[in-house]
């Protein structure tokens, strides 16, 4: 089986099993109790706290570990929004996660307004759209770093100074960015940073939330005060050890190796089956991501067919999986929606090794063969 739905998640890595196991069994104290077994967890979790912060560029009094990305994209949006005294106007784009998309209409069921961006063809937020959509009483701006759909990334260093010059924080959900792109806060320019684990190596059910100092947040989980009161709750020690590690050994994937396996694999695509649409940016995208329709096929059908042949992939996201409507990412570019719905996304870490791309590209080849029309009449904006 070859497995190429690393954006859906990844399997953990033996390296972050073994750094975590200590805290699964012989360390396993509470990190706020008062002995030598609670003490022991507690340095643990500080010095994940350190190594996490290190690779953010960071302080480790401004990292928070949380239960994944959905949770963190929530605390930062709900709660920057509903302590910020500016006003009560947040921005993002069409083509967020759901767990921003549905934390700012969770907003705007209490009274705030919200601004959902447009995106070109490729699925880019334009700079000029961003500054002609802020306000004085802008709270809140956030835009997902790298889409998990189509790959697409976002310019967000220059997004990100267009919001500082108006003094309006800004959050990125960069949890596909992990493991490929900077995640140095200086450098983004961002005031809030949601990563998840899983998207790297580490279970699923631990991820980060960077909020810069003095950044003011309402936190959403009260109770004993732990985490400096913004995350109340026993903390997952063997969790933050393992998103720890998995994140150092993150940081040594050969990108460039990476994106030089993907384009051969989306040109052999493209030159066999011509009827293929690439969605997303060509030359703006994670490395390790092939995303495109093929209209007039199902798209279900076809990753059907190819898990018959060994090689799993996904239609679209893993959180959209069993709705029947369109990729809002997708329609929001301006894909049409029956084409939407014949999307294919292939997503790999970055151990793919060209054997398994030739396989995957000769399997769906075989597959669709003789079914997908020469041209799409109904969408080819490029």
């Amino acid at each position: 089986m070859s497995y190429l739905d690393a954006a859906a998640t990844t399997p953990v890595r033996r390296e972050v099993l073994q750094a975590m196991w200590p805290y699964l069994t012989t360390t396993y104290g509470n990190p706020s109790s008062q002995h030598e077994l609670g003490e022991a967890a507690a340095r643990a979790l500080e010095d994940a706290r350190r190594v996490v912060a290190d690779i953010l560029g960071a302080r480790p009094a401004e990292i928070t570990f949380t239960s994944g990305g959905t949770e963190g994209a929530n605390t930062a949006i709900k709660g920057i929004a509903l302590a910020s005294p500016r006003g009560r106007h947040v921005i993002v784009s069409a083509v967020e996660h759901p767990a921003v998309l549905e934390s700012a209409r969770w907003l705007g069921r209490l009274g705030y307004e919200i601004t959902e961006l447009g995106v070109d063809p490729d699925g880019r937020v334009s700079p000029r759209d961003l500054e002609a959509a802020l306000r004085p009483d802008t709270t809140l701006v956030s835009l997902q770093y790298a889409n998990n759909e189509v790959g697409t990334i976002q310019p967000i260093a220059e997004l990100a100074a267009l919001t500082r010059a108006h003094d309006v924080p800004f959050h990125t959900d960069a949890v596909q960015a992990a493991g490929w792109l900077d995640l140095d806060v200086g450098r983004l320019g961002v005031q809030a940073l949601s990563l998840s684990g899983h998207k790297v190596g580490a279970p699923k059910g631990v991820g980060v939330l960077y909020v810069a100092r003095r950044t003011p947040v309402e936190p959403l989980i009260h109770g004993g005060g732990q985490q400096r009161g913004l995350r109340s709750g026993t903390e997952d020690v063997a969790g933050a050890v393992a998103l720890a590690t998995a994140l150092r050994l993150a940081r040594t994937a050969d990108a460039a190796a990476v994106r030089t396996r993907r384009d051969a694999f989306l040109t052999r695509l493209e030159q066999a089956l011509p009827g293929v649409r690439l969605t997303g940016h060509r030359h703006h995208r994670l490395p390790g991501h092939a995303s495109f329709v093929l209209p007039g096929l199902s798209g279900e059908s076809v990753l059907l067919d190819l898990e018959r042949r060994g090689v799993i992939c996904s239609s679209g996201s893993a959180c959209a999986a069993g709705s029947d409507e369109a990729s809002h990412v997708l329609t929001a570019m301006g894909i049409p929606s029956e084409t939407a719905q014949t999307a294919l996304r292939f997503t790999f870490e970055a151990d793919v090794t060209d054997e398994e791309l030739e396989r995957a590209a000769d399997e769906l080849i075989a597959a669709v063969a003789g079914r997908l029309p020469v041209t799409s009449p109904a969408w080819n904006p490029r």
